[in-house]
């Protein structure tokens, strides 16, 4: 068992969260499990052969740093982390205030550095480990009340890129999930009663691409890739 690969993923919630730790669990991985609350990530881990739940807020830096060093003396280096922390308040810009766009920032972009300077030292020893990146459509367009929110997975995608294109020839593989849709959970099917259910996203399908992205060649590797439904109005 400890010599399978540890993935953590951070941001582990009913959803996508949830979704990706038991696909790379099915895939022979042992997986920590990060969450700012440990309620739920608890209860997933125990149910996962080889998962820990840990708690972490990755507003604060010194937080993500102690995670990843118990994540490290627990599990060993970390093979591939699933940056799924994303969140922020939505308004437009005359509805948000600063604190509102630094948290969204915070959380989106600050966080993803922060956490993956705790993994790249190992990786590139090892010259080899995968960064997925889940971001947004948000990334690449701002809607009306998405003015922290957007400008956040904006900045989040760029730093992903310029973390691509400096790791990739060090072996380290950092693709980026755009994820545009609404994911079918019992909280988003009951705030969209009315909405069909071909217009919502499958999480367990999310993760099976994020999986296959740690899988992709060396000569073929995908920087960004898109999931939606195929009746989205794109």
């Amino acid at each position: 068992m400890e010599s399978s690969p540890v993935c953590a993923i951070v941001g582990v919630g009913a959803g996508n969260g949830a979704a990706f730790a038991r696909a790379f669990t099915a895939a022979g991985h042992r997986c920590a499990l990060v969450a700012r609350s440990p309620g739920f990530s608890g209860d997933l881990a125990a149910q996962l052969p080889g998962a820990r739940a840990y708690e972490c807020d990755v507003t604060a830096p010194p937080r993500i740093e102690s995670t990843f060093a118990a994540i490290a003396a627990d599990l060993g280096a970390v093979d591939v982390l699933v940056y799924n922390a994303g969140s922020g308040r939505f308004g437009n810009v005359s509805d948000i205030d600063a604190a509102a766009l630094e948290q969204a920032w915070q959380i989106n972009t600050r966080g993803l550095l922060v956490a993956a300077q705790q993994v790249l030292p190992a990786m590139k020893r090892r010259g080899c480990g995968n960064i997925v990146v889940v971001g947004a459509t948000a990334s690449l367009r701002g809607g009306e009340n998405f003015a922290a929110f957007a400008s956040a997975k904006a900045a989040q995608r760029s730093l992903a890129q310029s973390m691509a294109r400096h790791l990739g020839p060090q072996g380290v593989h950092v693709s980026l999930l755009i994820v545009d849709g609404v994911i079918d959970i019992p909280r988003t099917r009951k705030m969209f009663p009315e909405r069909p259910h071909e217009l919502f996203l499958n999480p367990d399908d999310i993760a099976a691409t994020a999986l296959f992205l740690t899988r992709q060649p060396r000569n073929a590797w995908t920087f960004e890739v898109d999931l939606r439904p195929s009746a989205e109005n794109w």
